[in-house]
């Protein structure tokens, strides 16, 4: 029953795979002109041997019009060669085929039945040769259709079997055994290609299939590799990829194109305030925004943290980068909701061209930081474009950095001490050391200078080292009662062996640690938030203090002062310069200086400089000052004539 129903199976349309049954009809139309080919050609050769011992009808009128219908099919598919068919076009076309090789044969098969009975033996053996290898090539023309070719097979072999059987010749009755015997042989035939075409489809179906998952794995890899996956952005390497490419194209003949960086303004205190999660929904929001001010000349990036690159792929006027660069910081301006509250945030946008002289994607890229630089240092939430006057900052950083690194730290770094002053018992109570350089080639170079190009390059811990070993060795030498103040930069806390290596320092030194008090600026304490409290606190255990230098420029200072570790806060000489002129002034120190007592927290007010300021200032509650009116930063030699100096005002 089993053989029985498969075979009844192999008679019909298989539609449980309609995807099988679509690639069996693509196949089958670019083999149908050659069927018809076939039908036309045997039947006219057929019907011309024939026109002189049978009938017209038979020998001329119905073979006429079988061969008109087969050109007229054949013009139908030739039309339709460009046509893919869909998987639920395909099951209706075939079972249309089916039907359609059902009417060919019978129609064809009766009318060689009819001429059988006309002519002597040669044409009779013409005919049933007519039929044998006209079936035989139909039947190759029709085996991606293992349904219609077994059909063909069975109408026609089976009823001129019969015809040939019936003519009682010996002759014919051989060749309809052997028809029947060749018959069987194509169905196997048939049954092997349609079983091995299903194969080779499912097979192709599973590369296919492989090679979409291949393709997807690749994909994402691109996207890992080239996308920020939080944000959606190009990341830093697409970023310079993308500029390389353009560098490449030499875009400098048609006016050249731009790139430009963006930092914002205020991140790392969303990030210390509410949580990294609530940075992460931040950059979302601005690789959004950015992302609906683009085009197709315009790409954004991700470049990583807080920073966001964009080239922009044509040439713009000095004043539309300007008005460009304005956009970008109003819409990175607007408020952030972030887990129910609004945060604030600002970005400082960094441009620079490639000019008509080539210029490499180092170099522009060097150029749109030192723009960004100066925005950072200056004009935070603008846009600066790159000028004349940044490539000498450019050139003159690369010569500093290139001094620095080749200096004799030991020989040319020295100190200059400023006194704090207790300005109710008229005493020192301590010094803040200053680090100077002075280059052999370069001359003196301003500490804001050099300190800030040490940050930058990496160089900062070996002239931190060096200047703490002097300090203290100068501070030894001072009454018990001084203490040592002592600038750290964001890098000296950035790890908990770095800030163990500068107690390392102070314990072989001769200065006690009670009496070293390091100064860390907020910005400094932005950096890394949990580094710098893990650094912080591993100072203040080994007995050293720690001091909060220019309160009050910073964002966010008063979450800090109770997170933190500090011994002393130090008020920004900004609050200073117009405390005698602006009430506002006045009324922020004071609110700091109470902030102070209440916390049990030390005070020192920076940036005293004229004795109506020290008035107000003493009047508001403060004590321990430091400025020019003290005492400027002098050498060590000098500092018991600062002393004598402070005594006479």
């Amino acid at each position: 029953m089993v053989s029985v129903a498969r075979v009844m199976a192999a008679f019909k349309v298989d539609v449980s795979d309609p995807e099988l049954v679509r690639s069996q009809m693509q196949a089958f139309r670019r083999q149908i002109p050659l069927l018809y080919f076939i039908l036309v050609i045997s039947t006219m050769a057929v019907a011309v041997t024939h026109v002189q011992c049978a009938p017209a009808w038979v020998a001329i009128y119905v073979p006429g019009a079988l061969c008109v219908a087969c050109v007229i099919r054949c013009l139908h598919w030739w039309r339709a060669r460009h046509v893919v068919l869909t998987v639920e076009q395909a099951v209706p076309a075939l079972r249309r085929s089916m039907r359609l090789v059902g009417v060919i044969a019978v129609g064809f098969t009766a009318w060689a039945w009819a001429l059988f009975r006309y002519g002597p033996a040669y044409e009779q053996a013409q005919v049933a040769f007519y039929m044998a290898t006209t079936v035989v090539g139909c039947v190759f023309c029709l085996m991606h259709l293992r349904a219609a070719a077994l059909w063909l097979l069975t109408i026609v072999i089976g009823s001129f079997t019969v015809c040939l059987m019936a003519a009682g010749r010996p002759v014919f009755i051989a060749m309809a055994v052997d028809m029947i015997f060749v018959g069987v042989a194509l169905a196997f035939i048939v049954h092997l290609y349609h079983r091995n075409f299903a194969g080779l489809e499912h097979s192709k179906r599973e590369l296919l299939a492989s090679q979409a998952i291949t393709q997807k794995l690749s994909d994402d890899n691109f996207r890992l590799a080239n996308i920020d996956s939080l944000t959606g952005l190009p990341n830093r390497r697409s970023f310079f990829s993308s500029l390389t490419a353009l560098a490449e194209q030499h875009l400098s003949e048609t006016g050249g194109f731009h790139m430009g960086l963006i930092d914002l303004d205020g991140f790392k205190q969303v990030n210390d305030i509410y949580g990294h999660s609530s940075g992460d929904v931040v950059l979302r929001e601005v690789g959004a925004r950015l992302l609906a001010l683009a085009d197709p000349a315009m790409f954004f990036a991700r470049l990583g943290g807080d920073e966001f690159g964009v080239i922009i792929q044509r040439h713009l006027s000095e004043t539309e980068l300007d008005r460009l660069g304005q956009t970008l910081c109003e819409q990175l301006a607007r408020p952030y909701t972030v887990g129910g509250n609004t945060a604030e945030l600002s970005g400082t946008i960094g441009w620079a061209g490639q000019p008509t002289g080539a210029v490499s994607v180092t170099e522009m890229f060097e150029r749109a930081d030192a723009a960004l630089y100066v925005g950072k240092e200056s004009r935070r939430g603008t846009a600066v474009v790159f000028s004349a006057e940044h490539e000498n900052r450019v050139r003159r950083a690369s010569l500093v950095a290139q001094e620095l690194k080749a200096a004799d730290l030991d020989a040319e770094l020295y100190l200059e001490f400023q006194p704090i002053c207790d300005v109710r018992a008229r005493s020192v109570v301590g010094f803040e050391a200053l680090g100077r350089w002075r280059s052999p080639k370069l001359g003196q170079v301003r500490p804001d200078e050099f300190i800030r190009i040490a940050e930058r390059t990496d160089l900062i811990r070996g002239v931190t080292e060096v200047l703490l070993r002097k300090a203290l060795a100068e501070a030894a030498n001072w009454p018990p009662a001084l203490y040592l103040s002592f600038n750290l930069s964001a890098l000296d806390i950035s790890s908990v062996p770095r800030s163990r290596r500068l107690l390392d320092i102070v314990g072989e030194g001769a200065t006690p640690a009670a009496r070293v008090h390091f100064e860390i600026t907020e910005t400094a304490v932005t950096r890394d938030f949990r580094q710098a409290r893990a650094s912080l606190t591993l100072i203040k255990e080994a007995g050293c203090h720690v001091s909060l230098d220019d309160f009050g420029t910073g964002y966010s200072s008063l979450s800090y002062v109770h997170r933190l570790p500090f011994d002393t806060i130090k008020i920004d000489r900004s609050f200073v310069a117009e405390v005698d002129t602006d009430l506002a002034s006045g009324q922020i120190i004071k609110s700091v200086i109470d902030l102070c007592r209440n916390l049990g927290l030390a005070c020192v007010v920076e940036g005293v400089e004229t004795d109506a300021q020290r008035e107000i200032l003493t009047f508001l509650g403060a004590r321990v000052m430091q400025g020019y009116l003290f005492g400027r930063p002098a050498a060590a030699n000098a500092l018991p004539l600062v002393q004598l100096q402070l005594a006479a005002l």
